[in-house]
């Protein structure tokens, strides 16, 4: 039996690939450099350290990696800002609720830096659901190495066997995987397209998923 849900957030919880979108290519265009969607796609699911990095190497770029850290949130703070089309994604919420009510624990590890992390808890009311909170930023690896997943499962108390990912990118779901622990991978078509078949099963809405079906999943 499933006791607990690892979410991913960027994707999974919350609808804030447009921005992250938006934001990144503004930078890119203010940096003089070109990323291609395809380059871009690789960027998903991986640590702001380990993205920059790339960015960084890719591009011969004369910052630092904290530089363009600090740059890409300058960025993006001012498009969540000013956004009125962020959302969670749809169902998400009512999915929470209900493997809350149900005694089940909520982790969220998310590549994500905890200041983005806690601007979108804030925004969404998100706080009270969860047990517990872990950033990419605390981990020298990013997806698609387990560390963070292999965190979530001691956060838990419960075994790996106990567990389930939600995942929508290719390096989260391989992640996952490494960490051997189920996985369901979220596809809602409003992001860039990602492999999700490494996943052990697919959903393209959270209502094919509640408390009872996760609980029961072998």
């Amino acid at each position: 039996m499933k006791k607990a849900v690892i979410f991913d957030m960027d994707g999974v919880v919350v609808n804030t690939e447009p921005i992250g979108y938006r934001a990144n290519h503004q930078m890119y265009k203010d940096l003089n450099i070109t990323v291609p969607d395809e380059v871009y796609a690789t960027f998903i699911g991986g640590s702001d350290k380990n993205n920059m990095q790339k960015l960084k190497d890719l591009y011969n770029l004369e910052y630092t990696r904290q530089q363009l850290i600090d740059k890409k949130y300058e960025y993006y703070f001012k498009v969540f800002d000013a956004a009125d089309d962020l959302t969670l994604m749809p169902g998400v919420q009512e999915l929470i609720k209900d493997l809350h009510s149900h005694g089940m624990k909520l982790i969220l590890a998310s590549s994500a830096a905890k200041r983005k992390i806690t601007k979108i808890f804030d925004r969404f009311g998100l706080h009270p659901f969860f047990d517990a909170v872990i950033s990419g930023e605390d981990f020298e690896f990013s997806k698609p190495h387990p560390a963070i997943f292999l965190e979530a499962v001691k956060k838990t108390g419960c075994t790996a066997n106990e567990c389930v990912v939600i995942e929508d990118s290719v390096n989260g779901i391989a992640a996952a995987k490494a960490a051997n622990i189920y996985c369901i991978a979220y596809k809602s078509g409003l992001g860039l397209p990602q492999d999700t078949t490494a996943a052990d099963i697919l959903v393209t809405d959270f209502k094919e998923l509640n408390y009872q079906k996760i609980a029961m999943i072998h």
